[in-house]
């Protein structure tokens, strides 16, 4: 009995060390197979030697155009419009009378109010010359001068209403569209037409806070605008204090010349913002870039094989992106099939 679970256990030992010795054997032949397949078939990726090189730091921005004047014509007062003295679509001069606003009630309340203005001023004469003689006492006096007072007060009042029948070009720019007609009934709150100076424009664009420190006031820059190809020029003249939390950005104003009327407010400027030229900058190609959760990252030749590096990025052109981290200057930077690459994948550069 004792030989045989003896010769049990012999067998046992045997099966499971011939068990582990080819788990061992099989182990090995595919991680040989797999080196020599790795070694035969390299991924052939394209690839760029870093060199440092001078870089024109330039911000690509969206903004929007604005007129640097623009007003909404309104009535003061309320009325028959009387007059229209504009036309549409056409250039108009600081002061220039737009329209009137029909005054023959005003008038005849100034006229009123006049009277009772000359008959105040003469009690007020009378008053005071029987005052020096004693006639009358201070506060008699007192009374015909405030009496006298109001009277002005009430002419000037009127006026100034009467003044406001005329409604006139508070810039020189371009008439709008009218929205009236000669006998409409107008309130203040009807909008007549708008008036914009198209002389000059406003260009309003945003920056992204890390880059606030590098924008001045008098910084010069080009512009462009869709459906044109020509490039215009325009200059900063006033930066906000302070930076907008919701956004993380800095908004900026800029002025340009429009003598030619090619720019129209309402409509969207590409911005090229110069920053800081930098020296000796790291620059790759947009298609080395490989956006990731924690951040961006390209690959580098590492002895024949791929190495993942993690890197910090600031200015991006159409061609380029910048460099401020995590690369140094002789790596070879793979420009092609990144997205088919792994750590220590074998690859073959053609630079």
């Amino acid at each position: 009995m004792k030989i045989k679970n003896l010769v049990y256990a012999l067998l046992i030992i045997g099966f499971g060390s011939f068990v582990t010795y080819r788990i061992i054997e099989n182990k090995k032949d595919s991680e040989n197979g797999k080196d020599k397949s790795d070694k035969k078939n390299p991924i052939q990726v394209n690839g760029i030697i870093v060199k440092p090189q001078t870089f024109d730091n330039n911000l690509s921005l969206s903004g929007s155009i604005e007129a640097n004047e623009q007003v909404e014509i309104r009535s003061e007062v309320s009325g028959i419009v009387e007059s229209i003295n504009f036309k549409e679509g056409s250039q108009v001069v600081k002061g220039q009378l737009l329209f009137k606003v029909n005054d023959s009630e005003l008038r005849a309340q100034l006229s009123q109010t006049s009277t009772k203005e000359n008959l105040a001023a003469e009690n007020e004469r009378r008053a005071k010359l029987l005052l020096q003689k004693e006639a009358i006492s201070q506060e008699e006096y007192d009374v015909a001068r405030a009496e006298y007072a109001s009277a002005k007060a009430q002419s000037q009042l009127i006026k100034a209403q009467l003044a406001k029948t005329s409604v006139r070009a508070p810039f020189s720019g371009k008439i709008g569209l009218r929205n009236i007609s000669v006998g409409t009934y107008i309130t203040p709150s009807i909008l007549v037409t708008n008036l914009v100076n198209l002389g000059k424009l406003k260009i309003t664009f945003s920056i992204p806070e890390k880059y606030a420190g590098q924008v001045t006031d008098n910084t010069e820059f080009n512009f462009s605008v869709s459906g044109s190809k020509e490039k215009f020029k325009a200059k900063i003249y006033a930066i906000e204090p302070a930076i907008e939390v919701a956004t993380r950005t800095l908004q900026v104003r800029a002025i340009t010349e429009n003598k030619d009327r090619k720019l129209f407010p309402g409509t969207f400027a590409d911005v090229e913002l110069p920053l800081a030229v930098i020296k000796d900058a790291i620059v790759v190609p947009t298609e080395a870039i490989i956006p990731v959760q924690n951040g961006k990252k390209v690959f580098i030749s590492n002895q024949g094989k791929a190495k993942e590096v993690m890197v910090e990025t600031a200015t991006r052109t159409d061609a380029s992106v910048l460099i401020l981290s995590g690369l140094n200057p002789a790596d070879t930077v793979i420009t092609s099939g990144v997205m088919a690459l792994k750590n220590e994948t074998p690859i073959k550069i053609k630079l």
